[in-house]
């Protein structure tokens, strides 16, 4: 992690962040977006008229998911120098990440499939499958606990980040826990702490604690 092109391998966190948005954006459309208590008939119709940009944006936003997994990979290298031998902490980090990416990709296939199949699928199986994204959704929440978690433990004990953001990263995997609110751990905390951490990951190791 202490040459340039390992450090700027980082940058792929802000790629993941701005990708959703524009993804999210394009699938979901802001002039003709869906409304949560839509139809099943609602949610056809809607893919129908929509079913190039729900593809694009979807697409899109799962290119995000793949730039989160590269950046999580190069989280995981400078978590396991800090950590030392074992990497058990850094291990479940990136496993952690993987498990979110692999849940946010599968949140956008159910209208991709729903889009691809527009002139042959039923208005039920529509709005099944446009729904599916909600428990895909819960699938990505709970895996993310285990990416700030793992931050904080070994910011905490080794001080591969600064103790702020290891109080910062433990706050928002309690908001992940907490099921009322751990939506918005997903949707807004997610997003910036991967900002956050992508640029600290630029900068050079700090001089961590001894491991003992």
């Amino acid at each position: 992690m202490s040459n340039r092109f390992d450090r700027a391998q980082a940058w792929t966190g802000v790629a993941a962040v701005v990708l959703w948005i524009v993804g999210l954006v394009v699938a979901i459309g802001v002039s003709d977006s869906i409304s949560d208590k839509a139809t099943d008939a609602e949610t056809l119709a809607w893919i129908k008229g929509n079913a190039n940009t729900v593809l694009l944006g979807s697409w899109i936003f799962m290119v995000g998911c793949l730039c989160f997994v590269w950046f999580a990979g190069v989280l995981r290298s400078r978590l396991a120098a800090a950590e030392g031998a074992s990497a058990t902490v850094s291990t479940i980090v990136f496993g952690g990440a993987v498990a979110t990416a692999v849940f946010g990709i599968l949140m956008r296939t159910g209208d991709v499939a729903a889009a691809i199949s527009k002139n042959d699928i039923t208005a039920a199986n529509a709005g099944t499958l446009h729904r599916t994204s909600d428990m895909f959704f819960v699938g990505a929440e709970l895996s993310a606990i285990l990416v700030l978690g793992g931050v904080a433990v070994l910011g905490f004990r080794t001080g591969v980040v600064p103790r702020w953001w290891a109080i910062v990263s433990a706050l928002v995997a309690v908001v992940l826990v907490i099921g009322p609110i751990g939506w918005a751990g997903l949707l807004f905390g997610i997003p910036v702490w991967t900002l956050v951490t992508s640029v600290m990951l630029t900068r050079e190791p700090r001089e961590v604690r001894s491991r003992e």
